[in-house]
């Protein structure tokens, strides 16, 4: 059986940085990816203006997603303004009903920033609402009944906003696409230099390599490198024994 993948983010890099190295092992399997950033990245810069920021890192996700085989979705709204509101949830909901994924890859519920945490909360609300004929989305798609299963990253940093870590159930050994996953994080060239001089990053794609090898550590299980999962509760949205993830890349 072939599974249909949606990565759903916040900001154009935060895929790659917390998600890639299991999307490139799901694109290795035959998985069919999408790929999409709530928010279109304008606030990420101290160069350019809010136009010429949005335009260079559309293109620097793009990049990305070709590079991993995936189908690009565009952006809905500019960064900070990811709101757990009804026009934003029907919007996505329509995104969801047409790409009719049967794995979802989302953000972690508890991170540092606002923006994460609710671009989670929108993707598994939308993702509920998928098969409701009377939940009408924005533009108006029929509902799709598949099961979905929900699975949620590490936050960036892997602390919540309280700085506790916050550990995974499951862990995805990303050491055979390591190299590739720092290729397809470089394609963001414009946020290197922003997280260098705002958040006092050394090396963006070091900082990245590093953050893996430490949830590699987590693991326990002599992983190099490694990404976290935590599967969302299965009501309202699949059998309660379904696991592809874990089962497509026998994940630890």
């Amino acid at each position: 059986m072939s599974h249909c993948v949606f990565a759903l983010a916040s900001h154009p890099d935060d895929i790659e940085f917390m998600m890639g190295g299991t999307l490139l092992l799901l694109k290795e399997r035959g998985c069919e990816l999408h790929t999409m950033n709530l928010a279109n990245g304008n606030c990420g810069t101290t160069e350019y203006s809010s136009e010429e920021i949005i335009a260079i890192r559309r293109s620097e996700a793009r990049n990305a997603a070709s590079f991993l085989e995936a189908e690009f979705h565009e952006s809905l709204v500019n960064d900070l303004e990811i709101f757990y509101t009804d026009e934003l949830i029907r919007k996505v909901t329509t995104i969801i009903r047409r790409v009719k994924p049967d794995i979802m890859l989302v953000q972690s519920p508890e991170d540092y920033m606002e923006d994460h945490m609710t671009a989670a909360r929108i993707a598994v609300t939308a993702a509920f609402c998928r098969g409701m004929p009377n939940y009408h989305s924005i533009p108006s798609v029929d509902p799709t009944m598949q099961d979905v299963v929900i699975y949620h990253a590490l936050p960036y940093g892997l602390q919540d906003g309280l700085r506790r870590v916050i550990n995974a159930e499951f862990y995805v050994d990303i050491t055979p696409v390591i190299e590739n996953k720092e290729r397809m994080l470089a394609f963001h060239q414009s946020q290197k230099r922003w997280l260098d001089e705002s958040q006092g990053l050394d090396s963006y794609l070091k900082t990245m390599r590093e953050m893996s090898a430490e949830v590699g550590r987590m693991s326990g299980l002599g992983y190099a490198f490694a990404e976290g999962w935590r599967r969302h509760s299965h009501l309202g949205f699949s059998a309660p024994d379904s696991d592809p993830l874990r089962a497509l890349l026998g994940a630890g």
